[in-house]
């Protein structure tokens, strides 16, 4: 089983000083070696994105995709070999925005991932617009007025859209957010995990005084997220107090558990050295 040093690759991140991407990395580093998750069993995927470049940061096997497509790729991989453990990371504009198709219906299935969503309520990497998550009023070069838009809740929109498992964390609280992403990787159906992180140059308003003042644990209140319309509720809950921790989690069959041609056997080792494909071929002919 892999240390932290022998998770730890020779890439070396370039984000911006005080990016909560340092912490969110070392944190899926610290949770695979806790685990004790084997280097040559474990996929990282993402998209496009300042923090999607986790896969060149981490010492397993890894899949950068296209922009909003990491769900896409993650599960062909699931299905590909569903003994895998699969974890995708993707910013909040990769994966509410330009993936939000991807988002909803991986949910719907749940296929068993886990997805970590570096949540900063901003377009980093393309200098500052917008994104879904940003609130109504924020103003960027993009949108100089303010969005007029609400913002998307990905809390709800994940519990009613059918994720077994639904959480936040905050980048800058590391053990908080290890024992989230490890429940989340432990969780056998779909994870999301929304990660609050600063961005220190393009989002002055979401900053680390002003998560410190908000935040709470949902865990600390004796909140049990078992209760559906509960978990709707409390992760409806925005403004001067926000929580916190695992939201909703239950337990029902995933994608996979109804795919017979993977029930015994990976698809990947499946023997096709005898099959005949002439007659499918005759029939295009």
């Amino acid at each position: 089983m892999a240390t932290i040093a022998e998770l730890t690759t020779k890439e070396a991140p370039t984000w911006c000083p005080g990016c909560g991407d340092f912490t969110i990395l070392s944190t899926i580093k610290n949770a695979i070696a806790e685990l004790q998750l084997e280097q040559h069993n474990t996929v990282i995927v993402s998209g496009i994105g300042c923090g999607s470049k986790t896969p060149h940061f981490v010492r397993t096997y890894g899949f950068e995709g296209l922009h909003g497509r990491g769900l896409a790729v993650a599960t062909g991989i699931k299905l590909a070999n569903n003994k895998l453990n699969v974890i995708e990371v993707s910013g909040d504009g990769d994966t509410y925005g330009i993936g939000g198709n991807h988002f909803m219906h991986s949910m719907r299935r749940n296929l068993d991932m886990t997805l970590v969503v570096q949540d900063n309520e901003v377009y980093g990497l393309t200098k500052g617009q917008t994104s879904p998550t940003s609130e109504k009023g924020f103003k960027t070069n993009s949108t100089p007025s303010g969005v007029l838009e609400d913002p998307v809740n990905p809390i709800t929109w994940a519990i009613a859209a059918g994720a077994t498992f639904v959480a936040r964390g905050y980048a800058m609280d590391i053990m908080h957010l290890k024992k989230i992403i490890m429940e989340g990787i432990k969780h056998k159906g779909f994870a999301l995990i929304d990660i609050f992180q600063p961005c220190t140059t393009y989002n002055k308003v979401q900053t680390a005084d002003w998560y410190k003042q908000r935040i709470f644990k949902l865990e600390e209140t004796g909140y049990e997220p078992t209760d559906k319309i509960a978990a709707i509720q409390m992760g409806s809950m925005w403004g001067e107090k926000i929580p916190i921790g695992i939201f909703y989690q239950e337990s029902k069959p995933t994608y996979e558990d109804g795919t017979p041609q993977i029930a015994t056997t990976p698809l990947v080792h499946h023997d096709i050295s005898n099959v005949d494909i002439s007659p499918l071929l005759a029939k295009f002919k």
